[in-house]
């Protein structure tokens, strides 16, 4: 897979680009995470309206607070020397960013991404090249795999996929997850 090139080009960006761009790292605290939160109660809300157990909690996405490697008292600081303009300089900053709003914001959006791949293995187990990817969010049967008739008429690739039907494996073997 080819990296994103950030660090190659950084210092060559005028210093108006990244006083303009920094800021915009705090939009989606702003705008973006009220809504993902939101979110999550109501696609939670739904898949336990539909019977759903045995969902993982948000705290399981979180980084154990022990695993991160510094402490307000060896927190690594940056300053050019401006500390006007330059938040980096303090180590409240760093502790904000670095263990409160990277960990918990990354933590709600890989956390809903997994309660989406499950409405979407229970909703629509239909198979398509990234729908392997969607392993995170396994059930046990799909909501097509209650009934028999409906069974019968899915695709085999579809009818017997482990990640919506637990117990078969794509040759119809039982085996699980």
């Amino acid at each position: 897979m080819d990296r994103v090139k950030i660090g190659e080009i950084f210092d060559e960006q005028p210093l108006w680009k990244v006083f303009l761009g920094v800021p915009l790292i705090y939009m989606p605290l702003i705008f973006s995470i009220p809504f993902v939160a939101i979110s999550v109660f109501f696609v939670k809300s739904h898949l336990r309206l539909m019977g759903a157990d045995n969902i993982r909690p948000y705290w399981d996405f979180v980084p154990e607070w022990a695993s991160h490697r510094y402490k307000y008292s060896n927190q690594i600081i940056y300053s050019t020397g401006a500390k006007w303009h330059n938040l980096r300089h303090y180590r409240w900053y760093w502790i904000f960013n670095c263990k409160l709003y990277c960990p918990l914001s990354v933590a709600l959006f890989r956390y809903v991404a997994y309660l989406t791949k499950i409405v979407e293995n229970w909703w629509c187990p239909f198979e398509h090249d990234k729908k392997n990817e969607y392993e995170e969010g396994a059930i046990d049967k799909s909501y097509w795999h209650l009934h028999e008739q409906e069974k019968a008429r899915l695709n085999p690739d579809d009818r017997d996929n482990p990640i919506w039907n637990e117990g078969n494996d794509e040759n119809g073997n039982n085996s699980v997850l």
